[in-house]
Order: C-alpha cells, then sequence, then structure tokens
C-alpha cells in the first residue's frame, strides 16, 4: 500500500519531499502504531540538525554573489588566455571555466544556467553550431557536483556521517579525469569539423586579463586552500568565500550593486528551502526504512546475486542510472543513501568516500538525460536549442563520464589517494 502511494504521488509530479513526508505517514497508518505519530516531528526536524547543512545555502550564496559582482566573467576572460587561440578554443574556455566555476557553485543546474547565458552567445557569434555550444557547456557544469566543494557531497556525507572535506579531495581526482576526457573529446571533433579559431591575445590584452582575474581568482583559491589545509571546515570555508565575493565585487570589480542584493538574496532562500524541505522530508522516510529493516533485506538479495564488490557496484550503477533520469541528484541521494551505503559497506566493504563519488557522479548524468533531465531542459530554456539537438551534441561527453565512472568502480584508489 505504501508503495503504491509512494509511486502514484510520484508519478503525477507531486514534489518529491511531499511524496517522502506523505509515503513516511501512510506506513505509520498502515502500521496501526500510534506510537510512531510522536518520533514523526522529531525526525522530521532532526533531519535538519546536522552541522554540515549549513554549507548548502552559503555555497548558493558564494554562487550567485559570484554572478552579480562580475567574477564569472573575468574567470572566463581568464581563461582565454591560455586556451583562446588554439582550434575551438573557445569550447575548450568554456570547460576550462566550468572548472572553475564548479569549485564555487557545486550544482549543475546553477552552473548550467549561469555558463549558458555567458559562453552558448558567444560561441554562436564566432562560428560554433548552437546545440554544440550548448552540449558542451551542459557537459562541462557535470563537473560541478564533482570537483569540489559539491552540494551532492555535502548531501552525502551529512546522510553518511563522514566527513565532508575528505569527501571533497576524493572528489578531485575524477572530476579531472572527466575535464580532460570533455577536452580530448573537443580536441577529436575540432579536428574533424574544423572548429574556428579565436583571435590571439596581445600581450598588452593577456596580461590584463590574468592581472583583473586576480581577485576573483582568489575566492575559489581560499575557500578550497582553508578545507584541504584544514584550516576551516566546508561550512565555515563558504561563509569566507561569501564574504570575500561581496568584498571583491564591491570593491575590486565594482559591479555589485545593492539594489539588486534583496531579489539575490530572495533567490538563494527559496533554492535553499526546497533543498531542505527535502532532507527533512527524507529524514522521516529513512527512518522508516530503517524502521523496516529494508537494508538488510536489500543486504540478503545482493549477496544472492553476486559475493564480488565490483559487480554489485556495477549493478548499483545501472540503478543510479535509471533513478537519476527521473529524479533529481539530492532527492535520489536521500532516497537511496540510507538503503544502500549500510549495505556496501557491511556486506561488501566498500569503502564510503569511493561510493559517495561513484554515486554523485552516476546521478549527475541523469541531470542531462531524459525524461526528466532537469539541466538539459535549463539549457534549452536559457539558449533556445531543442532539447534533442542538445542530447547529440552530447553524446560523447556523456560516453566519455561513463567510461570515467567505469574506470574509478574498477580503481577505487584514484578516489582514496589522497585521503
Amino acid at each position: 500500500m505504501v508503495a503504491v502511494i509512494f509511486l502514484v504521488l510520484l508519478f503525477i509530479g507531486v514534489p518529491i519531499a511531499l511524496v517522502l513526508a506523505v509515503s513516511a505517514m501512510a506506513y505509520i497508518v498502515s502500521s496501526d502504531n500510534a506510537v510512531l505519530f510522536l518520533s514523526y516531528p522529531q525526525q522530521f526536524f532532526g533531519g535538519l540538525s546536522q552541522y554540515g547543512l549549513l554549507a548548502i545555502p552559503l555555497f548558493m550564496l558564494v554562487g550567485e554573489l559570484m554572478n552579480e559582482g562580475g567574477l564569472t566573467r573575468r574567470l572566463v576572460a581568464f581563461a582565454s588566455v591560455f586556451l583562446g587561440s588554439i582550434r575551438g578554443g573557445l569550447a575548450y574556455i568554456n570547460i576550462l571555466a566550468n572548472m572553475m566555476l564548479a569549485s564555487i557553485v557545486g550544482s549543475a543546474n546553477a552552473q548550467v544556467a549561469v555558463m549558458s547565458q555567458v559562453m552558448v552567445p558567444e560561441m554562436h557569434r564566432k562560428g560554433y553550431d548552437r546545440s554544440f555550444a550548448t552540449a558542451t557547456t551542459a557537459a562541462g557544469a557535470l563537473l560541478a557536483p564533482v570537483i569540489p566543494p559539491s552540494m551532492l557531497f555535502v548531501i552525502f556525507g551529512v546522510l553518511a556521517q563522514i566527513s565532508i572535506g575528505d569527501l571533497f579531495i576524493a572528489g578531485i581526482v575524477p572530476g579531472l579525469l572527466m575535464a580532460a576526457g570533455f577536452i580530448l573529446v573537443i580536441a577529436l571533433l575540432g579536428f574533424i569539423h574544423e572548429y574556428p579559431r579565436n583571435e590571439r591575445l596581445t600581450l598588452r590584452q593577456a596580461l590584463h586579463n590574468v592581472v583583473a582575474s586576480i581577485p576573483s581568482l582568489s575566492v575559489p583559491v581560499v575557500m578550497i586552500g582553508s578545507i584541504v589545509g584544514g584550516l576551516a571546515t566546508p561550512t565555515e570555508a563558504a561563509a569566507v568565500g561569501a564574504a570575500m565575493a561581496v568584498l571583491v565585487g564591491r570593491f575590486a570589480h565594482g559591479e555589485m550593486k545593492t539594489e539588486r542584493m534583496g531579489e539575490m538574496l530572495l533567490r538563494v532562500g527559496i533554492n535553499s528551502g526546497v533543498v531542505l524541505a527535502l532532507v527533512a522530508a527524507a529524514a522521516v522516510f529513512g527512518w522508516v526504512i530503517i524502521y523496516e529493516q529494508l537494508p538488510q533485506a536489500l543486504g540478503a538479495l545482493m549477496q544472492s546475486m553476486t559475493s564480488d564488490p565490483f559487480v554489485y557496484l556495477l549493478l548499483l550503477m545501472g540503478l543510479l542510472l535509471m533513478v537519476g533520469m527521473v529524479l533529481d541528484g539530492i532527492a535520489a541521494l536521500i532516497l537511496l543513501v540510507p538503503i544502500v551505503l549500510p549495505v556496501a559497506q557491511s556486506v561488501y566493504g566498500i569503502n564510503p568516500y569511493h561510493l559517495g563519488v561513484l554515486m554523485c557522479i552516476n546521478l549527475t548524468l541523469g541531470l542531462l538525460t531524459p525524461p526528466v533531465g532537469a539541466a538539459l531542459y535549463v539549457a534549452s530554456r536559457v539558449t533556445g536549442c531543442k532539447p534533442g539537438d542538445i542530447i547529440k551534441a552530447l553524446l560523447p561527453f556523456l560516453l566519455v563520464t561513463v567510461l570515467v565512472l567505469l574506470l574509478i568502480t574498477w580503481m577505487p584508489d584514484l578516489v582514496t589517494a589522497f585521503l
């Protein structure tokens, strides 16, 4: 009965937070155990009591402040100094700028929206096909949930009760592998289609771009450096990054306007509220799952299918890919981590950091895969390209992501080398 309610609510388009909360309530009603009603509100609000969750609105705030203060545009100009004059240079710049922005925004949807406005019109004006320009931008946004800091990593770290800072470090090598793969795709396509070369910058222009970008670069450098160096928690680093973004945007660049701050803060508040409501509802749903001993049942089922950790991970990756096509990455993590993690650790001895990186990369594929593909439709809406055209141009990038996923599944040391 509860499963039927869950599936019906999910497929008629009810927000996932309500689906989880109502399904948990339906379970309590069907169990005829009135005592559980007393625990419902405790579990609901208890899900928001994790200190690490403060990082979510703070990272969202940093991304918004970077856009408002002109920092994003200067990061793109900085990337053009190194890659602008080679064939397909703007596509390389797109990926490199996405890597730098990924270290701040941490959300693929937000990154697609920002970079589609910045890069796609410029690439189209320089002679690139609009669908390829959009696909490159969307592919670069796949780096957002992998290169630290990352909101998906924050959510996984909170759910798994592991160090979020160490999880950020675990994402560095996979993120660099994905970026290298995307650059290789651009090189091959540029050779085949003879993409245009960008105008070579003069020494004066290059120096100007580098100097102008130094204040903007200080924000991700300080944030990531303080986390890796053990000087700050991810939450503290996000708070410092937000303060620095205000100072840089207001005083170094002079582009941050006080009159736009209210609207920006409202956006951050709404987006944060949506995510945190989902976390609270998932805490209740996860409590029900544990109460029903579903992880133990799944563990027994998986053991009957395979005793090999690698085969288990391959089966899990297939499941996550299907789930990611339907659910947002954060919702999918919240739904699956309480079920999957205990089995992976206790039955197969899989490192939780390895599992976290695998799950987050896998679920990002769903952001650009129909039928839901939230980031795909964001890119389509911003650029005016048809989703089908974007998907065709995006296929090589998706293939690279799958290959990286298989590689780090087979070689977990690529994830845990620096831990």
